[in-house]
């Protein structure tokens, strides 16, 4: 792998496979909402990415500094602590959704759940339409 490569690449592991050693059952039956919901939503089908995270689409990115590499469009993982969804261009053009969600706490792109019924599934499927929007006008195809 290049130095400036994104290290977490796409694999060709199974989706079902990784979800079904998901351990703590509810974050397991959320996981497969996300994922029908995601699949739905972007239009596209689920890979992994690494170990761990569950992506829908792909984009490239080349950065001032020369690092470049692929990456999900969006995604969700759930982790120990929460499910973490990835809304990849952050939460700061979305302030207005972010106020109507829920309950949550959220990292530059990471929006952690610690369930599904703690937010209003419908804006997080309108946050996802717009965050895949915006994604779409920043990196056509």
């Amino acid at each position: 792998m290049a130095k400036n490569e994104n290290k977490t690449q796409k694999t060709e592991a199974s989706v079902t496979d990784f979800l079904e050693s998901v351990a703590d059952e509810k974050k397991k039956a959320d996981s497969y909402v996300l994922l029908e919901m995601m699949k739905h939503l972007s239009g596209s089908e689920a890979k992994m990415w690494g170990p761990s995270l569950v992506g829908f689409g792909t984009y490239h990115y080349k950065y001032a500094s020369g690092r470049e590499g692929s990456f999900f469009r969006i995604g969700f993982s759930p982790r120990q602590a929460a499910l973490t969804v990835y809304i990849m261009p952050g939460f700061e053009r979305f302030d207005e959704l972010m106020q109507k969600l829920g309950k949550y706490k959220t990292g530059k792109s990471c929006l952690y759940i610690k369930k599904l019924e703690d937010v209003d599934q419908e804006v997080l499927k309108t946050l996802i339409v717009e965050s895949l929007e915006y994604m779409a006008e920043k990196y056509p195809d």
